[in-house]
């Protein structure tokens, strides 16, 4: 990981690397390199981190929360018309109206209250931001995402009877899981749902998502370094 003096980490350096091994992990498995995002994690990370990757020409970014993210955000969109803010965190219905003002993706969507809640914000705003199904693949009872023998069923009502831009399934495995499985009954999941797009891998993994089809990888600690601890 590329740092500056200090210990601070050099966030363009960082960029060029993860981007590295993408292109490695893709030529790995014969799919094309352009065909995945780089979702930098920008939660909590220190404002300077955020605006290095910025001036490194990132453009897409993966934030936890609304409020945190609009104080972040919101300012930057006239000077960065090409920004592209994905929300990977659980979603509160009572935050959805903020929610689809200022996303472009939502990757969250995991309970049919939710998808009710989506749907009357998308129709009062007019802006509609992708949506990804949260699947819980390893049935993790603290964890959100919808749970496998529930996920046909929300599929239907959040791309059928409620219309909202479904394109992709989003997961996170359990930590101490292999996560190659996990990610590859996502991806048969979402093939037999008819759905382009996959969000899965971090740091951690990201490569063995891409070696199972991910089409989005969201890495926070390989770009910005470790998070300072919350005081």
């Amino acid at each position: 990981m590329g740092l500056h003096d200090a210990g601070v980490p050099d966030i363009a350096t960082n960029l060029a690397e993860v981007r590295a091994r993408m292109v490695r992990a893709a030529a790995d498995c014969g799919r094309d390199p352009g065909s995945i995002e780089l979702i930098a994690v920008s939660k909590l990370q220190p404002e300077d981190r955020v605006a290095a990757a910025l001036a490194a020409g990132h453009r897409l970014f993966g934030e936890n929360r609304v409020q945190e993210a609009e104080a972040r955000w919101a300012h930057r969109r006239a000077d960065h018309p090409d920004l592209t803010l994905h929300l990977i965190g659980p979603l509160q219905t009572n935050k959805v109206r903020d929610a689809v003002a200022l996303f472009d993706a939502i990757e969250t969507v995991d309970r049919p209250k939710l998808v009710h809640a989506l749907a009357r914000g998308m129709a009062q705003s007019g802006r509609r931001p992708d949506c990804f199904l949260q699947v819980n693949t390893g049935a993790e009872p603290q964890k959100a995402g919808v749970a496998w023998a529930e996920l046909d069923d929300l599929f239907r009502l959040a791309a059928g009877d409620c219309g909202l831009p479904v394109v992709g399934l989003m997961c996170i495995p359990p930590a101490d899981d292999p996560p190659a499985p996990h990610f590859a009954l996502l991806a048969e999941a979402a093939k037999r749902l008819g759905l382009p797009r996959l969000s899965m891998g971090m740091t951690g993994d990201f490569e063995t998502a891409i070696h199972q089809g991910a089409t989005q990888v969201r890495v926070g600690t390989a770009v910005f370094g470790e998070r300072a601890p919350k005081r």
